[in-house]
């Protein structure tokens, strides 16, 4: 019996086909590769596309020529750090060029001809190239790819991407040529192999998805969530159902005074200190809390399974014990401490936007009250935040426009009632408000970065008036922390104020607070010595109150020393206040320092404190702050000695 001829022709028919099969995949094996990494490359610049229009806020203003925002240009810096990325540029619909990564500035009007851009993609076709190079000036292997942006359908622009391909195509000529070495086996392997490299491209197109999700999310600094991904999975978290017990908060932590921390110890020290605060807050939540940092020094905390305030505060409380901790820097430590603002579900907001921007009130209000403090949101803020907010631009405007003015209290001399000179103090009538407490208007220049146009006003207005004085007058001059933060200038600056308006050195006086010495205690002192080399004088002000040193006393050479208006008012209440206001005038004189005494409101407290011996007085008693042209040596005689 014969074979049936059958299965022999169709065994050389497979055979024949895989011969053939073979024969045009080893023959066109560069150009199936090259096809296929064209398809690699469009389908990840489409998504990297994609991708841009949902991150970059603002993406339509950059095209019409406008310069990005912070946050914009920030997630720009993101998307040039993907893996791979070379460079890229932003072209609006007429082609004319408006960003390139390169620069990282927008590009003027019509500076780059619309020739560019080829025509096919200016009618909404892309257009994928690929570049030989050398491996060495530029990669071996490079695409060139041009697509339109798309925003809810409809193209905004269009965007080039210059990418290094030099491993995807090593990975896909091998693979091809994997694929054709195992085809002449047979075909049903070559298919196998074929459907393992596309799981492997679908798996590397994957990975690259993932991890350019991941950056646009995340803060590379801390690892942490960014301002975007946080808002997102608290959205997300916020539409669920909340049962009993499984509530969430959202805790907005603020470091204090880091500002500070990087002016004294330099910016890789403060990123040191953002990543370590990152990874203390790690340490106590919950698998199920989301971390993230939004910014500078803000963080935000979303707590789940909330069952009240309790929890809430729980939490604060670990979050502010494990930031006291010291933290090492470069050069040293330094001593942390925070500010938390609380917001819960249900109760002080129904959604996340609410949420957030209520923990941040109450952050304000937590930093309004001290340092290493926290707060739950109250409904009141609402209110005073925008009285604050436009109190703030309008000090601002009244610096710019020269509306604040300088009252002068007048301080005499203990003993024999002579006028001495006067303390410089700023007053604020606002022309809606009526008069504006400093104890309001301060903190908040202090907090809007104000606090340096308002002592430098405060000094040259202070110099220029006491010029025109009778001699011998003095003129004391409060210093804020934030005028030291600039060493040397500021030693500049007092001097040119002086020279400025032709007043001896010696009638002035600079006087700071005993919370400047507990910062940056080296860097104070040496500006403060440098001030004195000047010829001025500089005392210490509220001494005996907060966290007062005798140290201060011996590594500085005060020339006076402030006693607190705290011990002047308990002198006739309590007899322990006058021996201690005895003792320190009794220290201050062996040290050759003179002893100020404010607050002087009463006849007996006066007397008390000339029996104590205090060199210098002022008080209510004796003058209230007057303007120019109402001081005490224009309008009244001098008081007479005692």
């Amino acid at each position: 019996m014969k074979d049936n001829p059958a299965p022999h022709f169709q065994r050389l028919v497979w055979l024949g086909a895989g011969l053939v099969a073979l024969i045009g995949v080893l023959l066109g094996i560069d150009r199936l590769a090259a096809d296929h990494l064209k398809d690699e490359v469009e389908i990840t610049a489409r998504d990297w596309a994609a991708q841009m229009t949902r991150s970059v806020p603002g993406l339509g203003q950059i095209l019409d020529g406008q310069s990005a925002s912070a946050e914009a240009q920030a997630a720009l810096d993101v998307m040039q750090g993907s893996a791979g990325m070379l460079s890229f540029r932003l072209y609006d619909r007429q082609g004319r060029l408006r960003f390139q990564s390169e620069s990282q500035d927008p590009l003027a009007t019509g500076q780059t001809q619309a020739a560019e851009v080829p025509a096919q993609v200016l009618a909404g076709q892309r257009q994928v190239l690929l570049n030989q190079g050398n491996g060495i000036t530029r990669p071996t292997v490079s695409s060139e790819t041009w697509l339109p942006l798309l925003e809810q359908g409809l193209a905004i622009g269009v965007i080039a991407i210059h990418a290094d391909q030099t491993d995807r195509a090593a990975f896909t000529t091998a693979s091809f040529r994997r694929v054709a070495l195992l085809a002449g086996g047979a075909l049903a392997a070559s298919f196998a192999i074929g459907a393992a490299v596309w799981r492997r491209r679908l798996a590397v197109e994957r990975q690259a998805h993932d991890r350019l999700q991941y950056l646009v999310q995340h803060d590379t600094l801390t690892g942490t969530l960014n301002l975007a991904g946080f808002r997102q999975r608290l959205q997300q978290a916020c539409a669920q159902p909340v049962a009993a017990g499984q509530g969430l908060a959202v805790l907005a932590v603020d470091i204090d005074d880091f500002k500070g921390i990087n002016d004294r110890h330099g910016h890789r020290a403060g990123d040191h200190v953002l990543a370590s605060t990152a990874q203390r807050l790690r340490s106590v939540l919950r698998g199920a809390d989301s971390l993230a940092r939004l910014g500078g020094d803000r963080f935000a905390v979303m707590q789940l399974g909330v069952a009240d305030s309790g929890d809430v505060k729980a939490l604060a409380e670990r979050i502010l014990a494990t930031l006291a901790q010291p933290c090492d820097v470069g050069d040293g430590q330094v001593l942390l401490s925070a500010s938390i603002g609380a917001a819960i579900l249900g109760v002080d907001g129904g959604d996340g936007e609410s949420l957030t921007q209520h923990a941040e009130q109450a952050l304000l209000r937590a930093r309004a009250a001290g340092r290493g403090g926290y707060s739950f949101y109250d409904p009141g803020l609402d209110a005073a935040l925008q009285r604050r907010r436009q109190l703030a631009l309008d000090l601002e405007l009244a610096l710019a426009h020269g509306r604040l003015q300088l009252h002068f209290q007048p301080l005499f001399q203990g003993r024999d009632g002579r006028l001495q000179g006067y303390e410089a103090l700023a007053r604020w009538h606002h022309p809606l408000q009526g008069p504006i407490s400093p104890a309001e208007f301060i903190p908040l220049a202090e907090e809007n970065g104000l606090i340096r146009a308002l002592g430098r006003w405060v000094l040259h207005t202070a110099c220029q008036e006491a010029a025109r004085w009778p001699d011998g007058l003095t003129v004391a001059v409060n210093l804020s922390a934030a005028q030291f933060e600039q060493g040397e200038s500021l030693v500049d600056e007092v001097r040119g104020a002086l020279e400025s308006a032709g007043l001896p050195a010696a009638r002035l006086e600079l006087e700071i607070t005993e919370s400047l010495l507990m910062n940056h205690t080296d860097q104070v002192l040496h500006t403060l010595k440098a001030l004195q080399m000047l010829g001025l004088k500089v005392g210490m002000d509220d001494f005996g109150t907060g966290f007062s040193s005798l140290a201060y006393l011996w590594r500085f050479p005060f020339d006076k020393l402030k006693i607190d208006r705290a011990f002047t008012q308990g002198l006739e209440t309590d007899d322990k206040v006058g021996v201690i206001v005895r003792a320190i005038v009794q220290l201050a004189h062996a040290l050759g320092i003179r002893v100020n005494a404010e607050g002087v409101e009463t006849e007996g407290q006066r007397q008390a404190l000339v029996r104590h011996g205090c060199d210098e007085l002022q008080g209510f008693l004796l003058g209230r702050p007057q303007p120019v042209g109402k001081l005490a040596h224009e309008t009244q005689p001098e008081p007479a000695a005692v």
